[in-house]
């Protein structure tokens, strides 16, 4: 229950950008996901599944019923071209099923290529810092790159994330 209460913040930030500045239904939706997370706590196994991802999907699910008891709905008849205007925010959910695929990629990899690739691509310092670091010449950093991305690729090819070339 610790992990689900360490995710606190979190939640509650992700839960306000589905609400808006309602502060109080958004307390009130992570409450709900913290109590459902504690009624399920002997169910659910946190240590080989993401508790993140389970609090997000069931925060969202809240709002979605909130959205539906409240009668908020897009009118009949009309269509995403008559909304062209509007602002369309990312969901967040998107970014975090996107980055649990891209870590089940990377975690396929060896560990030598995982933190070339995190030191480079993610953390953006360059080879010769990342050589330095690791005490490696600067061609294996970039030949753990090269082969960390086509391996990574195509990781991600066999999720099915369209787009990517092996």
């Amino acid at each position: 229950m610790d992990l689900c209460l360490a995710e606190r913040d979190s939640l509650r930030r992700y839960v306000t950008s589905l609400l808006g500045r309602d502060a109080h239904s958004a307390e009130d939706v992570v409450q709900e996901t913290l109590l459902r997370a504690w009624q399920q706590a002997d169910r659910l196994d946190f240590e080989h599944r993401p508790v993140r991802m389970w609090l997000f999907r069931v925060a969202r699910n809240l709002v979605v019923d909130q959205h539906r008891r409240d009668g908020r709905t897009i009118a009949v008849g009309l269509g995403p071209s008559d909304y062209a205007d509007a602002v369309t925010e990312p969901d967040p959910a998107d970014r975090i099923t996107d980055r649990r695929v891209l870590v089940d990629a990377l975690r396929t990899l060896p560990t030598a290529q995982i933190e070339v690739l995190a030191r480079v691509h993610l953390l953006g310092h360059p080879g010769e810092v990342v050589a330095d670091v690791l005490g490696v010449p600067v061609g294996t950093v970039k030949s753990r790159t090269h082969k960390g991305v086509r391996s990574a690729r195509a990781a991600l090819a066999r999720h099915g994330c369209v787009g990517v070339a092996a």
